[in-house]
Formats: structure tokens, C-alpha cells, sequence
């Protein structure tokens, strides 16, 4: 048996290694850029909803037509549609710089509604709060509906960051690599299953690590565990 793992190691242990540098890789950094305009997105498009601190009825149903455009659209087709625009801002269309927009596009919509969400479940009573006291709007969002909201924003970070992983399988389309790409190659066309098992089991335990972390974290900024 430790002869079997060590020829294992040696034959494939590199290239799993590889694999699931690519897939942390291709998982946090397009989640983070994701983030930078999803987050905006979502506080926009709760600004503008009927009713609430800056209505804008027409803007708010154009973004939210984008938002439900962009989120309709399959993965795979999306990278390969856009394949054209990945080329003209990334210099390429494959490989791990050429998988980041696809991502990037996929993502930010779901994390837009995700935190639009977030906002809408604060309560009323503490936005009229800061709001009294003569608050401007970018006040009230920072002192008052991303504080109240961030616990469950860092809970559908979780979400996000395992539907980010689970795209990543779809990489290998256009040589972007990573685990889910070997998963298939070697289990499906090559039938080394030993490979497909290894990478799974990988990918079960990222997923664990980022639902672990990710509740830690809610509990940490979550005021109201604390008391």
C-alpha cells in the first residue's frame, strides 16, 4: 500500500498540486473583484427600489434587467460568448487570466441580489434612526445598513464562493485547468479514476473550509451572538 501511494504521489501528485492551486486561484480572485462591484450594485439597486431612501423607478428596473440578463445566461455559454471582450481586456481568452471576466460577469449579478437582499431584511427601525439624526445617505449605508447586514452578507459570501468553485469545473473549455478540469479529463476520458476520486475529495474539502470559514466569520461580526 505505501508503495501504491508513492507511485501515486510521484505519477500525479504535481499535477493535482497544480490543480488546486489553479482552482483557489480562479475561486478567490474573481469572487474579490466580483465583490468590489456586486457589493455597489446591491446597495444601488436597494437605494432605488419603491419606497425606499433614494426611489428611482426606472433605474432601478434597468439595473435589476442587466442583473436578471446577466444571471440568466449558463455559464458555459457565457464564457464562450464573451470570449470576443475577454481577449480585448485580458490579452487572451484562455487559460487562467482568460477565465477571470466570464467569472467576474457570472458572479457580480448574484452577488448584487445576494446583497440587495441583505439590506432589504435590516430593520426599518434602524435606518430611521441614524436617518433622524440628519444622516446622509452614504452615512446611513455605512453606519447603519452595512453594519446590520454584514453578518448575513458574509453568509452568502459562503454561497458565492462555492458557485464560483463549482464554475471553475468548466475552466478546462478553455485551458484554464484546475481540479474540476482534471476531475473530468482523467476520470471521464482517461477512466483513471483514482485521479477523479483524489481531486474530488480535494474539492469536498475546500467547500468544507470555505463554509467553515465563512461562518466563523458571520459569527465574529454578527453584534447580536455577542451579547
Amino acid at each position: 500500500m505505501p508503495s501504491l501511494v508513492s507511485e501515486f504521489v510521484a505519477e500525479y501528485g504535481s499535477l493535482l498540486a497544480e490543480g488546486t492551486l489553479a482552482t483557489v486561484v480562479m475561486t478567490l480572485v474573481p469572487t474579490a473583484i466580483s465583490y468590489v462591484f456586486g457589493l455597489a450594485l446591491g446597495v444601488v439597486l436597494y437605494l432605488t427600489a419603491p419606497g425606499s431612501l433614494r426611489p428611482a423607478p426606472v433605474l432601478n428596473a434597468v439595473l435589476g434587467w442587466v442583473v436578471n440578463v446577466l444571471r440568466s445566461f449558463p455559464f458555459i455559454v457565457l464564457m464562450v460568448f464573451i470570449i470576443p471582450l475577454t481577449r480585448q481586456v485580458m490579452g487572451t481568452g484562455s487559460g487562467l487570466a482568460g477565465i477571470i471576466p466570464p467569472l467576474v460577469l457570472a458572479t457580480a449579478p448574484f452577488i448584487a441580489r445576494m446583497v440587495e437582499q441583505s439590506l432589504s431584511e435590516v430593520p426599518r427601525a434602524s435606518v430611521e434612526a441614524v436617518e433622524a439624526c440628519g444622516a446622509s445617505v452614504p452615512r446611513i449605508v455605512l453606519s447603519a445598513l452595512l453594519p446590520e447586514a454584514l453578518p448575513s452578507i458574509v453568509r452568502g459570501a459562503a454561497v458565492v464562493l462555492i458557485a464560483v468553485l463549482g464554475y471553475t469545473a468548466m475552466a478546462g473549455a478553455i485551458g484554464a485547468g484546475g481540479l474540476g478540469d482534471i476531475a473530468v479529463r482523467y476520470g471521464y476520458y482517461r477512466r483513471v479514476d483514482e485521479v477523479m476520486w483524489v481531486a474530488v475529495v480535494v474539492l469536498v474539502v475546500i467547500v468544507q473550509a470555505i463554509q467553515g470559514a465563512c461562518n466563523l466569520a458571520a459569527r465574529r461580526v454578527d453584534h447580536r451572538t455577542r451579547r
